[in-house]
């Protein structure tokens, strides 16, 4: 078992924290050239009858910690006495803090000790991104409305511009434009090799874990 860190923009940190996301996608780096399973590891053939190990970022076991963007008690000119609760030393941008703060530090400089969310990886497999589907694609945290499903495009899913006409009826369709939105235009349809991480959630730190489990 590997603790490794893991990015989440604010979206996907509030389907995680509702329970929408048991699943999430990330391109692989290099892009293997036929990947297969074997004996539980993932192989790729980069030439007939040679064949080399896939570095993944995580595998069945590992835990992940989530980072996500967030701001430290005293970045805005606060102080503790100012802190609505005086045992909180971090806001999160996911939660929609009120009123708006100023400063907050990207996802990446997020410390361990600071992180809320902990994933276990139950499951891996290598696959084609434009393979997904209809189920998964729900599992990777999509938002379901009355007539569909969410358009994540920019000009759709900004403000007040989602009107009922522009859902999708196709989960898949919702989770392309949202991995296009992330990931820029055109990523969907490079159709890249990914690997899809099926997840536990945990709603602790992940040293926190190990102190209960002590």
């Amino acid at each position: 078992m590997t603790d490794r860190p893991i990015l989440f923009s604010a979206p996907m940190v509030r389907a995680l924290l509702d329970g929408r996301k048991t699943q999430t996608r990330r391109i692989i780096k290099p892009q293997p050239v036929s990947p297969y399973l074997e004996n539980g590891d993932w192989w790729d053939e980069t030439a007939p009858g040679t064949a080399t190990p896939m570095v993944l970022k995580a595998y069945a076991g590992d835990r992940l910690w989530v980072k996500e963007t967030h701001a430290h008690v005293g970045d805005n000119g606060d102080d503790h006495m100012a802190c609505p609760d005086l045992t909180r030393l971090v806001y999160y941008r996911a939660d929609d803090v009120q009123p708006e703060l100023s400063r907050w530090r990207p996802s990446i400089f997020m410390r361990r000790q600071d992180s809320r969310l902990t994933l276990l990886v139950t499951d891996v497999r290598v696959e084609r991104l434009q393979d997904i589907s209809e189920a998964d694609a729900i599992a990777e945290g999509i938002e379901r409305h009355h007539s569909g499903w969410m358009p994540y495009s920019t000009a759709f899913y900004e403000a007040d511009g989602v009107t009922p006409a522009n859902y999708h009826l196709d989960p898949r369709e919702s989770y392309r434009s949202l991995w296009n939105r992330i990931n820029g235009f055109g990523a969907w349809e490079a159709n890249p090799w990914i690997s899809c991480y099926s997840l536990r959630v945990i709603k602790q730190n992940i040293d926190q874990i190990e102190k209960v489990a002590a």
